[in-house]
């Protein structure tokens, strides 16, 4: 349901349109993009990261979302086909729309010429307003809280906003705002950035999540499509074009609250766009009280399911070292853990773990085979990978450089359907 206020306004409930950009090529998360699009890459054991952004979506009652595809979008496309299937009778749907070359011969130029190629959607379905949000981050976002902050602002276009230290902003692109949460300023990745009112320890963050006006998207991603030095993307180029000219306020994301979360959750978000973001996402996940939480059923990640038996555990030999057991950990359904130990890891569907291997700190993806006696720590392993038995990976960077991705915290990064 949308807010009642807007509803009263519009003395029904307002349209309102979902765009979800989702074409990026993820290079810095090589070599998981290698063959499939960022928010393709699974994502906690049984999700992709996709399922995040449209959980939030459906959660919050917004039921018409078009995810706009384009690099390597095969198995994003197919994922979403398959586990997202709304009720069409309820004009209810989750469409991909790749990238089709509408107005010439390029393909997508960057996130606002995507959005300018598919304005024939927004055309068809005349929406009063436009969520514009980004296809790969973890967080959990209540998107009516949004839509009444932007509505009762009376702005153009909103933009979820996060705290994060000053020390950290650099990384990304900070927004200025008055005491009144107007946005006065955009920088990116600066490498001084102007801390947010009150808080000279903090700076804002954009999360690359908008809210617009419908008429007030159309006019901005046409004028900017027509500049020819512009590199056509919303942070870089449009909001900071509209600064001072259109009612453009911040939504500090830190204020809302998802059903059914608590305290120590609120606020969370990560950029996972690195394999090291990437693991330590993971590692948030398998902490004993997870700020990102699976388990709030108020709030439920959705994905599609498989028909696959319940994650197994065998061996008990405890003398012999050899049991099969999982501390602090995510284990996806059909898993055999044979005689191996698991600490501080997140299995996908499939995975077996054979007799006195160890796996710590390690995400392994859907078929990934581990042998007897093999050793993995700090390990992220793609699918369908069979390890050797006795193979020692995450302990030795230098050798594993020869061999592998290493990321510049030390995570070693195995291809898909690598022979070792």
């Amino acid at each position: 349901m949308a807010p009642d206020r807007i509803r009263q306004h519009f003395g029904t409930a307002p349209k309102i349109l979902v765009m979800i950009l989702a074409g990026g090529e993820g290079r810095r998360l090589a070599p998981l993009t290698e063959e499939r699009a960022k928010p393709a890459v699974p994502f906690g054991g049984r999700y992709r990261i996709i399922d995040i952004v449209l959980s939030n979506f459906v959660n919050s009652g917004l039921n018409r979302i078009n995810v706009i595809t384009q690099y390597k979008s095969h198995s994003l496309e197919v994922h979403i086909s398959r586990a997202w299937r709304m009720s069409s009778i309820m004009d209810q749907f989750v469409e991909t729309i790749p990238a089709q070359q509408r107005v010439g011969k390029d393909w997508f130029k960057g996130s606002a010429d995507a959005v300018y190629q598919c304005l024939n959607v927004v055309d068809d379905e005349s929406p009063d307003f436009v969520c514009v949000f980004g296809g790969d981050h973890v967080y959990q976002l209540d998107v009516r809280q949004m839509l009444d902050y932007h509505f009762t602002r009376g702005a153009e276009v909103s933009v979820a906003l996060i705290p994060v230290p000053l020390a950290a902003a650099s990384a990304f692109g900070v927004v200025q705002v008055d005491e009144d949460w107007r946005i006065i300023g955009f920088q990116e990745k600066p490498k001084d950035p102007t801390p947010m009112p009150g808080r000279p320890d903090l700076a804002l963050v954009s999360m690359g999540n908008y809210i617009f006006n419908t008429p007030t998207l159309v006019e901005v991603v046409t004028v900017d499509a027509a500049a020819a030095q512009s590199s056509h993307d919303f942070g870089k180029n449009v909001l900071p074009d509209m600064v001072g000219r259109r009612r453009m306020y911040g939504y500090d994301f830190s204020t809302n609250v998802v059903p059914g979360s608590t305290v120590h959750g609120r606020g969370y978000w990560r950029d996972i766009g690195t394999l090291d973001a990437y693991w330590e996402a993971h590692m948030d996940l398998v902490a004993a009280e997870p700020q990102f939480d699976f388990y709030n059923l108020r709030w439920p990640i959705r994905t599609g399911r498989r028909h696959l038996p319940p994650a197994t555990f065998v061996h008990s030999d405890e003398q012999g070292e050899r049991v099969g057991m999982a501390i602090d950990s995510l284990v996806g359904e059909g898993c055999i853990v044979s005689g191996g130990r698991i600490s501080r890891s997140v299995l996908s569907p499939l995975v077996r773990v054979n007799s006195w291997a160890r796996v710590e700190e390690s995400i392994l993806l859907d078929g990934v085979d581990v042998g007897r006696g093999a050793q993995l720590r700090r390990v992220i392993v793609d699918k369908n990978v069979r390890i050797p038995p006795n193979t020692s990976i995450g302990f030795d960077l230098e050798a594993d450089r020869q061999r592998f991705f290493v990321s510049e915290g030390g995570v070693v990064a195995i291809r898909r359907d690598s022979e070792l």
